[in-house]
């Protein structure tokens, strides 16, 4: 399958979430983008409707590619319990409510795992999932899609990172998304694998549209 290659200049960031910004902002960097973030350019955050990420991901860079005119990258991310369904889910920012509160939100995943008796690391199964949606102004589309597996652990372990990363233990590491740097959790450069999900996406749509 052949890719459409995407030459540096301005491209928008289509999120509203700071602490996914940050994050492909970092991992655009070496790649000498101008970038804006839709929140920048003043632009809606779009109804997410889809019921998979691929469907989130593309309606949010379909969204901010034809109000700005320019290239636009969209993430759509999420928490996966195996115990819960695959819950949260495409719904993981929900569970934080208007307020953002993911303090909460993982309380919620952990009080559901205890209520269905999930106690040892088997039954606490968690992944997350990140789906990169890249729209042009003429409507042409690529995604990419990221996943990591791991444990959820109790207690939150970690500050850094954002979402859920406290209660995620990826498989292969001792400590928590939350306790590792940004550098850390990425895990990625040009020559090594990526460890977390949206480093995983970012790598692929990096090597198809960047690179290639």
């Amino acid at each position: 399958m052949s890719h459409r290659k995407l030459e540096p200049g301005r491209l928008v960031v289509a999120s509203h979430n700071k602490g996914k910004i940050r994050e492909i902002n970092e991992l655009l960097a070496p790649f000498g983008f101008d970038v804006v973030s839709a929140g920048d350019l003043d632009l809606p955050e779009p109804e997410e409707t889809g019921t998979t990420f691929e469907a989130n991901a593309e309606l949010k860079a379909r969204a901010a590619a034809e109000a700005s005119g320019l290239p636009s990258l969209a993430d759509d991310s999420g928490f996966c319990v195996a115990a819960l369904g695959g819950d949260p889910g495409i719904y993981s920012a929900r569970w934080a409510g208007p307020d953002k509160d993911f303090a909460m939100a993982m309380r919620n995943v952990e009080e559901k795992l205890q209520e269905k008796g999930a106690v040892s690391a088997d039954q606490r199964r968690g992944s997350f999932v990140a789906v990169l949606a890249l729209v042009w102004p003429d409507g042409h589309l690529e995604q990419f899609r990221g996943e990591v597996e791991g444990e959820v652990v109790w207690p939150p372990c970690g500050e850094k990172g954002f979402g859920y990363d406290p209660i995620f233990r990826p498989d292969g590491h001792e400590r928590t998304f939350g306790e590792m740097t940004s550098e850390e959790k990425h895990g990625w450069s040009r020559t090594e694998p990526a460890l977390s999900h949206r480093a995983r996406a970012f790598q692929m749509f990096a090597r198809a549209c960047l690179e290639g």
